[in-house]
């Protein structure tokens, strides 16, 4: 069985901070509870022979698969497909900024000069088709928790990429075999239409 550990990166500063980044150029290290958290993902992938670590642009997912693999040597690849989402002109906004303006939009209107939730899903899509096209047969992934979340409602055949699972904490890893990563790139995108 091929395996894929999916997990968020740990505790960055606009965590902290309660802000929104969707762009990989702006520079979000972890805090000393994210360094905490990405040794503890070490420890909890330690006996798991991984024969590859992706990560995004994000520099907090490059620091978090540092810390987790530590003197591990395994192959790395940068992932643009499963980047944050692009939010456009709410860059560095308060999360309650971010979220009233999802509430008076749809999925598919995109962020003032970024991507829409759709898009980003559509796209988190062809990241874990990419992903099962791959022939490793133990990946971990390193990235945000949206591409998680849509990702595991969309392998319970979820009608809504951010129900039932929602809120996912930092540094957690969530297993998917090849099968349930390919049926979540199919259910997202029929959802996407």
């Amino acid at each position: 069985m091929r395996l894929f550990l999916l997990t968020r990166h740990a505790h960055s500063t606009l965590n902290v901070e309660g802000r929104v980044n969707g762009d990989p150029a702006v520079p979000v290290p972890l805090t000393p509870e994210g360094r905490a958290e990405a040794e503890r993902l070490g420890h909890q992938v330690a006996q798991i022979p991984l024969d590859l670590c992706v990560h995004t642009r994000f520099g907090r997912t490059q620091e978090t698969a540092d810390i987790a693999l530590g003197a591990r040597e395994v192959p790395r690849l940068e992932e643009p497909l499963l980047d944050d989402i692009d939010v456009g002109g709410l860059e560095g906004k308060t999360i309650e900024a971010y979220r009233a303006w999802k509430r008076g939009h749809s999925r598919s209107d995109p962020f003032p000069g970024g991507e829409s939730l759709d898009d980003a899903a559509r796209r988190y899509a062809r990241a874990f088709r990419r992903l099962v096209e791959r022939h490793e047969q133990c990946v971990l992934v390193v990235c945000h928790e949206i591409p998680i979340r849509y990702g595991l409602n969309a392998a319970a055949d979820s009608d809504d990429l951010d129900a039932p699972e929602h809120s996912l904490p930092n540094a957690t890893p969530y297993l998917f075999e090849d099968a349930a990563l390919a049926r979540a790139a199919q259910r997202i995108e029929q959802i996407t239409r």
